[in-house]
């Protein structure tokens, strides 16, 4: 399928997931991905790999797209914010040397100029990571992409059994075992996060699309390298299973924007979506996220280093 921004194109491969019905979710790892429940899916196209740095900076430089990491936020959404901290800018992740107890600042930063072009702040850039996934992307930019090359961000449903390659059944997305053979099949984090990486100088965050092996349909990085939004608000269970087999969700998508807020952050009304994947920070002795069936909640307003997205098509026939 051709993707035409202006009078520039950048061709892209999209996969046929056929439909089915199939198990969302799982009963045996975090609460948020139970219960386990079946949804029926309409078949659809997917992108064979995350929208790339190559990819979105094609659409930015032929739409003059600005992205919400760009632009210094709206102090009317965020109440009692400082404000020294309402500038332009996105969360990075640095490794510590050491951590004490669990809050995450320790490896997060808020980095001004940080954004999808400086990937890590300052005089950052995108040398050698053109065919990597895009990041510092909130919701609105990844929609905005979408939208502009006739697509759509997937389900939380469509994402699910497209990750799944055909393996209803299987822990991961190619299989029931982590690393089979001793092989890594994603770009996930090697050592004790986030202090000790193993991974080879320069492999420590993302990686080029297509370096690890495809999933059953053919599809790169469903896994590891990148979490990747869903068009689905976020919600702390799925729904309770269908008693009778006539009472399957079809196509499920939505939910409700008002329940995906924080309440933690009551005075903060943005919309929370899922993300699905894992990226290449899900660890064994921290994020056990790298599964189809995991979730994970992120604000609409939130850009990360280790955020991107995927497209999909809905309309039949072969994609050109």
């Amino acid at each position: 399928m051709a993707l035409a921004f202006d009078n520039m194109t950048e061709r892209d491969r999209f996969i046929w997931i056929p439909g089915r019905t199939f198990t969302v979710g799982s009963d045996k790892h975090y609460p948020e991905e139970a219960p386990a429940h079946p949804v029926t899916v309409d078949g659809f196209w997917m992108a064979e790999t995350p929208v790339t740095n190559r990819q979105f900076k094609q659409f930015a430089e032929a739409t003059g797209y600005v992205t919400v990491a760009e632009k210094a936020p709206d102090p009317r959404d965020y109440p009692g914010a400082k404000p020294e901290m309402l500038r332009a800018g996105s969360l990075v992740f640095t490794q510590p040397k050491t951590v004490s107890g669990a809050d995450i600042s320790q490896w997060w930063t808020f980095k001004f100029g940080a954004n999808w072009r400086r990937p890590l702040g300052g005089l950052s850039d995108l040398r050698g990571k053109l065919d990597h996934p895009v990041v510092h992307i909130a919701y609105a930019d990844a929609a905005a992409y979408a939208h502009r090359a006739g697509l759509d961000l997937p389900t939380e449903a469509e994402w699910e059994l497209a990750a799944r390659g055909g393996l209803d059944d299987a822990e991961y997305a190619w299989g029931d075992e982590f690393a089979p053979g001793g092989v890594p099949m994603a770009n996930t984090w090697s050592g004790t996060f986030p202090i000790h990486s193993t991974k080879p100088k320069g492999h420590e965050r993302t990686s080029p699309v297509r370096s690890f092996p495809p999933n059953g349909f053919g599809l790169y990085d469903m896994i590891g390298n990148v979490w990747e939004w869903t068009s689905d608000y976020w919600s702390t269970r799925h729904p309770e299973p269908a008693k009778h087999s006539c009472c399957i969700p079809s196509n499920p998508r939505g939910r409700d924007a008002e329940a995906s807020y924080d309440p933690r952050q009551p005075e903060i009304r943005i919309a929370r979506r899922v993300l699905k994947g894992g990226s290449h920070l899900c660890a064994p002795n921290y994020c056990r996220r790298y599964r189809p069936a995991a979730r994970h909640a992120e604000p609409e307003d939130t850009s990360t280093s280790h955020v991107g997205f995927r497209c999909v098509r809905r309309t039949e026939g072969e994609a050109k």
